[in-house]
């Protein structure tokens, strides 16, 4: 009986201890730069580094925004560039707010936000996102874009 209740409290110790270090090789921390470096490169007007610094470059991700669903890595990039990048669209500055970082391991997490562009000719866009992310050999990515647009 004594066995037992020794491998018992072992065993919720040992529950204890994981649940204290499930997260700790990543950080929420780690996400909001991913975020940060992609608002950067969009203000340089870098529609290529926007993609690059966070999206996952592969057929399988997925960007879900104004009714439509865009797969894969290429496809976005070339909706990006068709809707901001073209020689008559202006690209405009972003700003990322009220970013809410969450890991959900160490190689997955998301993040909710706002997101808000500021034009010089017209009135200004803004809405809100959760990107899902996975942590690759190269860093985190994002896999998955829901953006929506406020009113």
């Amino acid at each position: 009986m004594k066995f037992l209740a020794a491998f018992v409290v072992c065993v919720s110790l040992g529950v204890s201890a994981c649940r204290s270090t499930a997260h700790a090789g990543a950080s929420p921390d780690e996400l909001v730069a991913v975020c940060r470096a992609q608002e950067a490169a969009w203000n340089a007007r870098d529609v290529d580094g926007f993609m690059a610094e966070g999206y996952w470059d592969s057929p399988d991700m997925n960007f879900l925004s104004g009714g439509s669903w865009t797969k894969g890595y290429r496809p976005t990039l070339e909706r990006y560039r068709a809707s901001y990048a073209a020689a008559d669209k202006e690209m405009g500055t972003l700003s990322f707010s009220e970013l809410d970082p969450h890991l959900l391991s160490d190689d997955a997490g998301f993040v909710r936000g706002k997101w808000r562009l500021e034009f010089a000719s017209k009135p200004p866009m803004w809405g809100l996102f959760t990107l899902i992310f996975r942590r690759f050999p190269e860093g985190w990515r994002i896999v998955s874009d829901h953006t929506s647009l406020g009113e």
